[in-house]
């Protein structure tokens, strides 16, 4: 077969096409930092890094659910807490109120007006928020558990206890785990305020007193119990956190393994391509005859 000049040519541009073209897509990948830039570049490694992506999304959705978990416990946490501090107090005043050598009746008056603003405290607890969410409500979290309404017989309707107050709030953390994160204290907050409308009615001779004061130990007894569980729950939701993090970093791992490049490798291409690019243009130069222009120069 006759070689002629214009095949000469022609396989020669092709060929620095083909050059040009490897040391564009190694610079475009210098530049991004990935091994593909587009799908047609490698459609395996494309739909490997959207499942890898995937994950990691679905992981940092998880986490987000994990701080509303964690903000939930908290709020109820440090509710209870007040709950506690609360009977505490009233303690310290029914034992004082129980003293019949000491009190006077006008004494206790102003004791059982100090236990009424505990009441009320009480009740402002019951209807602890977190945003728009009345956390101690059940499923009713758009209901407040103290209702300050008043119903047909005149009087406030007080701590709501039906089962909508009592259902479990749960948010998913996992692939098939949901955490509960609302606390059952409806009986609770309504058992603790009806302690205190008892204390409200004895009389001034002191005579109740004492029997109240072994029912606060009964309510303190059932806070404590309350916060334990609330701290068992978030000790699991911490260990939940751990996986995640766990689970976050092996996707980004092995989204980098699939996608990232080399810059080592890729610059050590880059430098061996320009060199055969170089040799290709010096030995085309030779190749290609000279024209009659060169002559007349």
């Amino acid at each position: 077969m006759r070689v002629t000049q214009s095949m000469l040519s022609n396989n020669m541009l092709r060929n620095l096409s083909t050059s040009y073209n490897k040391m564009g897509k190694l610079q475009e990948q210098l530049s991004s930092g990935k091994k593909v830039n587009r799908p047609s570049d490698d459609p395996v490694v494309v739909m490997k890094g959207m499942g890898y992506r995937m994950q990691v999304d679905k992981v940092a959705t998880y986490q987000k659910n994990l701080g509303e978990v964690n903000n939930w416990l908290d709020s109820s946490d440090d509710a209870l807490d007040g709950v506690g501090q609360v009977l505490h107090r009233a303690k310290e005043l029914v034992t004082n109120a129980a003293n019949t050598g000491a009190m006077t009746p006008e004494d206790r008056e102003k004791i059982k007006i100090e236990l009424k603003q505990l009441q009320e405290q009480i009740q402002d607890l019951a209807n602890t928020k977190v945003g728009d969410k009345y956390i101690f409500s059940g499923t009713m979290t758009d209901k407040p558990l103290y209702n300050k309404a008043i119903n047909a017989s005149g009087d406030v309707i007080g701590i709501e206890t039906g089962p909508s107050f009592k259902n479990r709030v749960e948010i998913e953390v996992f692939d098939g785990v949901s955490l509960k994160v609302n606390t059952d204290a409806a009986e609770m907050f309504k058992n603790i305020d009806d302690l205190f409308k008892e204390i409200e009615n004895i009389g001034v001779d002191g005579n109740g007193f004492s029997d109240a004061l072994s029912k606060i130990d009964i309510h303190m007894d059932a806070v404590l119990t309350a916060r334990a569980d609330i701290g068992a729950r978030s000790n699991r939701a911490e260990l939940m956190n751990n996986r995640l993090e766990m689970q976050e970093g092996a996707a980004k791992k092995q989204q980098s393994e699939n996608e990232d490049i080399d810059y080592e490798k890729v610059i050590t291409e880059m430098l061996t391509h320009e060199s055969i690019h170089r040799a290709a243009l010096s030995v085309g130069a030779r190749i290609i005859q000279p024209s009659l222009v060169d002559f007349l120069r």
